[in-house]
């Protein structure tokens, strides 16, 4: 992808039972390919993430609101899916806020040292269901 004015981050929550929840990001500035590859080579198996380690807004709430239901130990999990970064469209820059810039992204998610599951708030706490 070239760089561009802005662009995409397209992402998602799939619990265990398949049901899915979008989320997309708007960010300032675009990434190269190679810089594309780069977050692919830090997600867990090349496309897994923890939303709350790299302050992307989760999609959990979204997906029980969406399906009527409310946390479930056997269908919740702590990761969420990347899909793709796209160059934005004109309804993307009518229909979403400008979220933060691509090159900062692309660097806390490049920084992550190691995918921290205990920091989810789906990581198994029973204190707090």
């Amino acid at each position: 992808m070239a760089e561009a004015g802005y662009c995409v981050f397209e992402y998602l929550y799939r619990d265990a039972g398949n049901y899915k929840a979008w989320g997309k990001l708007l960010l300032e500035g675009g990434l190269s390919d190679d810089d594309i590859k780069a977050l692919c080579e830090r997600f867990d198996s090349g496309e897994f993430f923890i939303a709350e380690q790299i302050g992307v807004p989760t999609l959990y709430q979204k997906l029980w609101d969406e399906c009527g239901n409310e946390h479930s130990d056997e269908l919740d999990h702590i990761w969420h899916e990347f899909h793709c970064i796209r160059p934005a469209t004109q309804d993307d820059l009518k229909s979403l806020m400008p979220w933060g810039k691509a090159a900062t992204l692309k660097a806390t998610i490049t920084g992550v040292p190691k995918w921290n599951e205990a920091l989810s708030t789906n990581w198994p706490d029973p204190l707090k269901w």
